[in-house]
């Protein structure tokens, strides 16, 4: 499944809209402004919650929960101690964790399970400043790789935004 992730600039906030390869929106992420750590919301078009992301305040280094059905369905967190990369690992419950790796802040990266591809994110698909591709393999869960994405956006590009 082929998806586009846009920022929204205009919103106040952490907000993206993804729509699909026909441009139908099929999820929003509503980004809180007056929390203490990031706290988003995933949204299907009806409005009904799909998941929620924290970030968790006690950490070291960038960590986030992706909350589903009021469980954590996993823990985004930013790998610390790599050479010459920058990478994170989406940890679930049981062996099935993934990877993302490659040029995370370029927006050219793919998430990875034991060595397989799952998912691709290229800014490359499109030409617009703050749109990027997310094409996602049959069978994998979609809004966990979606909240994941966000995460990474999130941590890697806090300085434009004046964040620290």
């Amino acid at each position: 499944m082929k998806l586009r992730m846009k920022q929204d600039w205009v919103s106040i906030g952490d907000d993206f809209t993804i729509t699909d390869q026909d441009g139908n929106e099929v999820v929003t992420v509503d980004g809180k402004v007056f929390s203490i750590g990031d706290k988003l919301t995933l949204h299907d078009p009806s409005g009904r919650e799909l998941a929620r992301i924290s970030e968790k305040l006690i950490s070291i280094g960038p960590a986030y929960e992706v909350i589903r059905g009021g469980k954590v369905a996993a823990v985004v967190k930013k790998d610390l101690f790599t050479l010459f990369r920058c990478s994170f690992t989406v940890d679930v419950p049981g062996p099935d964790d993934l990877e993302a790796e490659g040029s995370l802040t370029e927006h050219e990266y793919e998430f990875r399970r034991g060595g397989r591809t799952v998912a691709k994110v290229s800014k490359s698909w499109f030409s617009f400043r703050d749109s990027y591709g997310i094409e996602v393999a049959p069978g994998e869960d979609t809004i966990l790789i979606l909240a994941s994405a966000v995460v990474i956006d999130l941590c890697c590009h806090r300085d434009r935004e004046g964040h620290e």
